[in-house]
């Protein structure tokens, strides 16, 4: 089992066998549908979920009922990693964009692994740092880059999530990851759309054409590219299977 637990998810890949025999006894797979909400704003952290596929958006709710989405994650990442550092409540709702699975894992277990392994400990810490440094960056880009360039980038971090070209996102779903009015993502849609950067289709259905959209996109997809990888190999060693095959950074 420990094995199996250890292919999908890039965090979990990292780990040597005997760590992760610290958590295949609690372990339980789980599959989620589009929309699927993983926790909610201010519920208490019980579980943490290492996707194997799929893709969680991160939403903060406004005083307005405005939602805004702060980040993504998938194969990469944990959802509800902060629960390590102690008892703690949601300070974001975890939706799932795009239909997937995960391994789930009871808190408490995983933070009695973390204090015995000290490759759990460097694993974790380094998927809160790297958040962290995206939150950062997600913040600054929205600050100071155009519309379409920040739509070519949550498409491109979308398309490294997924096995397929065709990405299945509602225009709420962009709204929310862009901060804008839907009309501004139908507008911004039928921009690129009209230059043949992408190809929409009904039922939400969008073909990325992934070069001329890494043409649109701001600096900021490249630069944490690039932050990510360094971090990754500072902290991990050299680049090796599970990198390139688990993180859409690599």
């Amino acid at each position: 089992m420990a094995l199996q637990i250890g292919l999908g998810n890039r965090l979990l890949a990292a780990l040597p066998p005997a760590d992760l025999n610290l958590l295949e006894p609690h372990v339980q797979k789980i599959a989620f549908e589009s929309d699927a909400v993983l926790v909610r704003t201010g519920d208490e952290l019980k579980h943490v979920y290492f996707p194997l596929s799929g893709v969680v958006a991160f939403l903060v709710e406004m005083a307005d009922g405005h939602i805004v989405a702060s980040t993504l994650m998938g194969s990469e990442g944990a959802v509800g990693a902060l629960s390590i550092l102690g008892p703690s409540h949601s300070p974001v709702t975890a939706t799932a964009y795009m239909a997937g699975a995960a391994f789930q894992i009871p808190v408490p277990r995983l933070q009695q692994a973390f204090e015995q392994s000290g490759a759990i400990k460097r694993v974790l810490r380094l998927h809160l740092r790297t958040q962290l440094l995206q939150l950062q960056n997600v913040a600054a880009c929205n600050a100071v880059h155009p519309v379409e360039c920040r739509m070519a980038r949550w498409l491109l971090e979308i398309h490294d999530r997924v096995a397929s070209s065709e990405i299945r996102l509602t225009q709420e779903a962009l709204a929310q990851l862009l901060g804008v009015r839907r009309t501004t993502v139908s507008l911004t849609m039928r921009k690129l759309r009209g230059i043949g950067y992408i190809i929409a289709e009904r039922r939400g259905a969008l073909e990325v054409h992934r070069a001329q959209i890494e043409n649109v996109a701001c600096e900021c997809y490249g630069v944490m590219r690039q932050r990510i990888k360094r971090m990754d190999e500072e902290e991990l060693g050299s680049p090796n299977v599970w990198h390139r095959q688990y993180s859409p950074f690599g």
